[in-house]
């Protein structure tokens, strides 16, 4: 089963994970790849763009809205799996936060779960442990996007906190540690300044590997550079290669064409060399 960890190693760069939500409530999309004909070609497109992941999402988790039941989120996964994880040559993983989602998905081709939980549950544990799959830690502070958490000894010391008391429950579950991959979650339970904190803090994570970023078109980026949603892609770029020159491991985009460049071009002036493939 794929590893997040090892393919890292073997790029010797940032992997870049293309975001494709099959919803009619995307904060970005706006249900634009909600039908499966359209989200097939989508995560073709996805995939030659040159990601290194594919993330499919069937409940927005965006802020304002109402979350899916898990009935209407397993209906729209069944329209794209099994189908994209067998014809598209890149790994998938699905984006979720409940256990018989991520349980079907596996069952269906995808290898990694992006757990949007926030916390760590034995009954994901065992999923994620039964099929060998990768697994997505998300800091979220118990709070959902549209709400914000309180970080008395600030929210980098938080997420740090977190991510040691993650890493800990699953390794003593018996899950390999190279499954593992941890996200700071711009946006959930956190305020625009907190977002910027993380962001400017990225290489304070050095001991939590890899480290996905996701800041794709947030409110963050809105708020710096005053753009509406669909105007936010060189403040996303931006951004994005910052984190990765600092350290990110994995960065979640919408912008996946784009994104690979700057990550790259990123992680060739780190490297001080150039990157072939």
């Amino acid at each position: 089963m794929f590893s997040i960890y090892n393919s890292i190693r073997e790029k010797n760069r940032p992997l870049v994970m293309g975001i494709l939500n099959v919803t009619p409530d995307s904060f970005f999309e706006s249900g634009k790849n909600y039908f499966a004909e359209s989200a097939f070609n989508r995560a073709l497109q996805i995939e030659s763009e040159g990601a290194d992941v594919l993330d499919i999402g069937g409940c927005s988790t965006a802020p304002g809205k109402t979350f899916a039941s898990q009935e209407e989120e397993l209906a729209r996964l069944k329209t794209v799996l099994p189908l994209i994880p067998t014809t598209v040559k890149i790994p998938v993983s699905v984006d979720t936060f409940r256990v018989d989602v991520a349980k079907f998905a596996l069952n269906n081709g995808v290898q990694i779960v992006n757990d949007e939980s926030g916390c760590f549950r034995e009954d994901m544990a065992s999923v994620v442990k039964e099929f060998d799959a990768s697994w997505i830690f998300m800091h979220t502070g118990n709070k959902t996007s549209s709400e914000t958490m309180e970080y008395p000894d600030g929210v980098v010391a938080d997420v740090l906190g977190f991510f040691a008391s993650m890493k800990e429950q699953a390794l003593n579950f018996g899950i390999s540690e190279d499954k593992l991959c941890f996200d700071y979650c711009i946006g959930f339970g956190k305020t625009r300044e907190d977002d910027l904190t993380l962001l400017k803090n990225t290489d304070k994570f050095y001991d939590f590997k890899p480290l996905l970023v996701g800041v794709s078109n947030k409110r963050v980026i809105g708020q710096a550079i005053n753009k509406d949603v669909g105007d936010r892609l060189f403040g996303t770029l931006s951004a994005e290669s910052i984190t990765a020159f600092l350290g990110a491991d994995v960065i979640r985009t919408h912008n996946v064409k784009a994104c690979v460049d700057a990550v790259t071009m990123s992680a060739s002036i780190k490297k001080g060399g150039f990157f072939n493939g």
